[in-house]
C-alpha cells in the first residue's frame, strides 16, 4: 500500500500533467487564432509568411489534440497513451530546438529548449511512474 508521501507525489505529478495539458490547449488555441502573434512572441518572426502561418496552425492543432486528449480521457489507459504521445512529441521538439541554434538567437533557442525539455521531463516522469506502478 502506498504511504502518504508516495501518494502526495503521485497527486503532484498528476496535477503537473493536467496543467501541462491545459497549457497545450491554450498554446494551441493561440497558435490557431493568431499565428503571427504567436511566432512574434516566440521570437521567430513577425512579418507576413503564409507558409509559416500554416505550420504554426498545424502545430496549434497538434497541441490542442494532445492536451484535450489527455484532459478528456475517461480512464487511466487513455491518459497513459496521451502521456506517451506527448513525451514523444516533446522529445522531438527538444531535438529540433537544439538543431536551430546556429540559425536563431540564443534566447530563442534557450526558450524553445526549456519549454520542450520541461514538458518532456514531466512526461518522462509520468510515463516512468505508469510503467513502474
Amino acid at each position: 500500500m502506498a504511504d502518504a508521501k508516495e501518494t502526495d507525489g503521485r497527486d503532484k505529478l498528476d496535477g503537473m500533467m493536467t496543467n501541462l495539458a491545459r497549457g497545450r490547449v491554450a498554446l494551441g488555441l493561440a497558435a490557431l487564432a493568431a499565428p503571427r502573434l504567436t511566432v512574434k512572441a516566440m521570437g521567430i518572426g513577425g512579418g507576413a509568411d503564409t507558409g509559416r502561418d500554416y505550420m504554426v496552425r498545424a502545430f496549434g492543432a497538434r497541441e490542442i489534440a494532445l492536451g484535450a486528449g489527455y484532459l478528456l480521457s475517461r480512464d487511466d489507459s487513455g491518459r497513459r497513451m496521451f502521456a506517451r504521445l506527448g513525451l514523444a512529441v516533446d522529445s522531438l521538439d527538444l531535438m529540433s530546438g537544439m538543431k536551430t541554434r546556429p540559425g536563431l538567437p540564443l534566447w530563442v533557442t534557450a526558450g524553445a529548449v526549456a519549454v520542450s525539455g520541461g514538458a518532456a521531463a514531466i512526461g518522462a516522469a509520468k510515463v516512468a511512474r505508469d510503467l513502474t506502478g
